[in-house]
């Protein structure tokens, strides 16, 4: 008999790819062969998340074929369900690609399918099984009681679950009998669940002795005790209530898209508030990142922000708290920020964000775009409260939410398929619901609102609709070029006013933008932003090591006008006064070349908590440490700078932190809902090829590989190498590298490249009939064959 990995070795190699595609997690990480990939097909958890794909029609489809009596055709599934025949060919077409059913000429459900849904279209089991569990005798007085008279002769159980089926087969006059109370019991579990909780269910109950509407429908076998606080619907008379349909609802077409209210928006208005937002998000990050760089806020011992932080980054950014708290996770989840450290560490921008400054703002777009649809984490959830009456911080592991990134995903691509338009977000709930009616409730209509709430803040769509380089984005392909013609050009230049003001007519280039920053304080923004400069932010730049000559011929070199004289006073006055003190370690000291200036620290009663003496006319002494020291002293007005035991000033305010991001792992697993590319699948099912032949022929598997040229091998520059490989992936075809193990044995390769990132070669290799991962590291060089050999 043909069995359910027979049927899967007998597909084509586009019906397994079909296969891999809609249900990539069965590739983490490659079965071995194609039994191996039956195995995994049937497990409990893969059975389910390939359940939680199907939308309700198709859905519906396998709950009838479950239901009714095997093997049902394509016309009785139509008749059942109340709905054409090509309705249903295309619903048994995405079984049969998700290999949830199986069979030649019969429609066989997969193994695992029946104890994935243990109450296909809300119906229990069927009276001969419901049944099962009673003894001979409750089935003798059962059936006696029904049928008004003892059975006559010996009955075995089985004869009397046969005449217990006839009778409840027709169950509207037991019904009728049991009264409206009873009726009204039974109308609660017609529709699914069809088990439920009562007292005592297994107490012995007739007919004649029934007093209560439970006791009158177990004695006529309406419903049935599994355990002693259980019941069940028998599947019969369920029908019966339902009139002989199998759903109440399962309508082969989604609800329809309906607009919200109110006049629809040209396209040229949705695409320009869409590339505004955008602009608007990576500048917000750039600027909190800027800020926590120079400033960076402690990590909570439970991990995540803490709130007054969030409010302060709000606050900075002049942003609701909400919004700076997706700013946080989309930089979280783009890489761009991490925490440093396991105990006491501070939330730091990564050197990543360094590259990711490097970028023009359409590229910067994407990469934030792309973290925050695969972040399994939800930003609305910051400031709520768990189950137990916790708060939820931002970046705190409280905010993941596995469906998360489907979600997002999900209701990003109705968007995309309602065409031109908005959605209203009633009518975007209902089509969710019938296409994943598996992965309803509160959590994911909560994550629809915060979606479309983020995607606007992020720029992914502009008065509820998605823009062209969101629907780029969406598609796999490159949404830069169509972002960037929409967004304005960074200028170089600068408009410096008398009033010690800046104006950024447009958005500054990376350079003058970080030295700004460093040197001003930002006043208002808008479609100018206007800086100001203060005493306090020009000893920031000379804090950061700048010096005065710096600060003035950055300004000189981007001002559209010439530099106010009062700029320039203050900025020679800062720098004059700037570094007149010097504080070191005793715990610390101050040290001047002017006795004068220390006879009035000393003669200010301020300067009484920072419990200083004088060592000599020119040094005092401090038991307070430097960092304090050097606040006491700027609180008094002045302006110290810190000191190196051999004299030379030591920066005490570096103008970028960075935190090392966490390490790679050498395995990457796929997501649940994680795409792979066509060229991975490709692989993957040339290795499961292999590896079947291999387990059908045992030792003749040698003839399947591919022999590794002799002689010595391959070795080539590190960036040549990456070079190669990237060519090799565009290309296609196959390449000879050496690679050394975690042992650092040598050993030939022969690999079809399939994909080079995050510092590893995915591919399938040829000598081994599998696909690996080879970390770039331990590959030794490449070279092309000159003999391409036989697969």
């Amino acid at each position: 008999m043909e069995t359910y990995a027979d049927w899967l070795r007998a597909r084509g190699d586009d019906e397994l790819r079909a296969l891999l595609s809609a249900r990539p997690e069965l590739l983490a990480p490659v079965p071995a062969d194609l039994t191996a990939l039956a195995a995994r097909a049937a497990t409990p958890a893969a059975v389910s998340r390939a359940l939680d794909r199907l939308d309700r029609f198709t859905l519906a489809v396998l709950e009838a074929l479950l239901v009714l009596p095997a093997p049902p055709g394509p016309e009785t599934l139509a008749t059942a369900l109340d709905a054409t025949p090509t309705q249903v060919g295309d619903a048994l077409g995405t079984l049969h690609q998700y290999g949830l059913v199986w069979g030649n000429g019969t429609l066989n459900p997969a193994p695992g399918v029946r104890q994935a849904l243990p109450h296909p279209a809300g119906l229990g089991p069927p009276v001969q099984e419901v049944f099962a569990g009673y003894t001979r005798e409750r089935l003798t007085d059962l059936v006696t009681d029904l049928d008004g008279e003892a059975p006559r002769g010996f009955a075995d159980s089985a004869r009397l679950l046969r005449r217990l089926t006839e009778l409840l087969g027709a169950p509207g006059a037991l019904i009728d009998d049991a009264g409206p109370d009873a009726l009204a019991a039974l109308d609660h579990l017609a529709w699914g669940p069809p088990v439920g909780r009562v007292a005592d269910a297994r107490r012995p109950v007739r007919v004649g002795t029934a007093a209560t509407p439970i006791e009158r429908l177990l004695a006529r076998g309406l419903l049935a005790a599994e355990d002693d606080r259980t019941v069940t619907l028998p599947r019969e008379v369920a029908l019966h209530l339902r009139g002989g349909r199998l759903f109440r609802d399962a309508a082969a077409e989604p609800p329809p898209l309906t607009p919200p209210p109110g006049e629809p928006r040209g396209e040229d208005v949705v695409i320009r508030a869409a590339a505004g937002e955008a602009f608007n998000a990576v500048r917000l990050v750039e600027e909190l990142l800027e800020r926590w760089g120079l400033e960076p806020p402690p990590v909570l011992r439970s991990g995540g922000l803490a709130v007054r932080d969030l409010r302060a980054a709000a606050g900075l950014l002049d942003v609701p708290e909400w919004k700076a708290a997706l700013l946080v996770e989309v930089a979280y989840a783009a890489g761009l920020l991490t925490r440093s450290g396991d105990l006491d560490g501070e939330w730091l921008p990564t050197p990543a964000y360094d590259l990711w400054l490097m970028r023009d703002t359409a590229g910067r777009w994407t990469e934030l775009a792309r973290g925050w649809l695969k972040s399994d984490r939800a930003a609305g959830l910051a400031g709520e409260r768990d189950d137990r009456d916790r708060l939820i911080n931002a970046l705190s592991e409280a905010m993941v939410r596995s469906s998360a990134p489907s979600t997002r995903r999900a209701t990003l691509d109705v968007l995309v398929d309602a065409g031109r338009g908005a959605v209203g977000e009633d009518a975007l709930r209902d089509r969710l619901a019938w296409l994943r009616p598996r992965r309803g409730g509160r959590t994911r209509d909560r994550i629809i609102g915060w979606t479309l709430r983020e995607a606007a803040a992020l720029g992914l769509t502009g008065f509820g609709e998605p823009a062209p380089f969101a629907r780029d984005l969406l598609a796999g392909a490159d949404p830069e070029p169509a972002l960037e013609k929409h967004l304005p050009a960074p200028v170089d230049e600068i408009l410096i006013q008398a009033d010690l003001t800046a104006i950024a007519p447009g958005p500054l280039v990376t350079e003058l933008a970080r030295e700004l920053a460093l040197a001003a304080d930002v006043e208002s923004t808008g479609g100018a932003t206007v800086y100001r400069f203060t005493p306090e932010s020009i000893r920031r730049a000379l804090d950061a090591g700048r010096t005065a000559a710096d600060v003035t011929g950055l300004l000189t070199r981007h001002s559209a006008t010439p530099l106010p004289q009062p700029l320039t006073y203050l900025i020679d006055d800062v720098a004059r006064r700037h570094g007149h003190l010097r504080v070191g370690a005793l715990a610390s000291y101050v040290r001047t070349d002017s006795p004068a200036t220390l006879d009035e620290i000393l003669a200010d009663r301020r300067s009484d908590p920072l419990r200083l003496h004088r060592l000599a006319p020119t040094v005092l002494a401090s038991g307070l440490q430097r960092a304090d020291l050097l606040d006491g002293l700027r609180a008094l007005g002045l302006a110290p700078v810190a000191e190196s035991p051999g004299g030379g000033v030591i920066v005490t305010r570096p103008d970028a932190q960075r935190a090392d991001p966490p390490p790679t792992a050498e395995i990457v697993r796929l997501r649940p809902e994680e795409r792979t590319d066509a060229s991975m699948i490709s692989a993957a099912v040339r290795a499961l090829r292999a590896g079947d032949e291999a387990s059908m022929h045992g030792a003749e598997h040698a003839r399947l590989r591919a022999d590794a040229p002799s002689g010595e091998l391959p070795r080539s520059p590190a960036m040549a190498t990456v070079d190669r490989l990237r060519t090799a992936v565009d290309r296609g075809g196959r390449v000879w590298i050496g690679y050394l193990d975690q042992q650092g044995q040598a050993s030939s390769r022969i690999v079809e490249p399939v994909r080079v990132e995050g510092g590893f070669l995915t591919g399938y290799d040829a000598t081994r009939a599998a696909v690996h991962r080879f970390a770039l590291h331990r590959i030794t060089g490449v070279a092309e064959l000159t003999d391409d050999p036989a697969p």
